[in-house]
């Protein structure tokens, strides 16, 4: 499966919201920060990644839509970045790999953080 970018999960957010297929301009009604070209992108994004499918094809006025339903639960998706997630944890060479990309030094100070407050909690069970 594989994580999906910011704009796309937000769409995927309104349609598992929804739990309806729906059109690109309901999906910009429901979330205001969105608009209809970034709608339309992570859409065939979607469609091209599996995510979701078009349900069929409605009037929207006088013009002809797609509407989209989701192919994956929430819960699904979620369990499968949680999957992949403990994947790299569990390899060192690989987390060593996505540290090396972190440019942002107060994260790496917050990840020392939370690293040594579970080593100290390990020690003392």
């Amino acid at each position: 499966m594989g994580e999906l970018k910011k704009r796309q999960l937000e769409v995927m957010d309104v349609l598992w919201e929804s739990g309806e297929p729906m059109i690109a301009s309901e999906i910009v009604k429901a979330r205001e920060d969105l608009n209809v070209n970034t709608v339309q992108a992570a859409l065939r994004s979607l469609v091209k990644k599996n995510y979701i499918e078009v349900a069929d094809i409605v009037y929207s006025g006088t013009v002809l839509s797609r509407r989209y339903r989701t192919l994956i639960s929430k819960e699904d998706y979620t369990n499968s970045i949680e999957t992949d997630l403990n994947k790299i944890l569990h390899n060192p060479s690989l987390f060593a790999h996505y540290i090396d990309q972190i440019e942002e030094p107060d994260l790496i100070t917050r990840l020392e953080e939370i690293v040594h407050e579970r080593k100290k909690q390990l020690d003392n069970e």
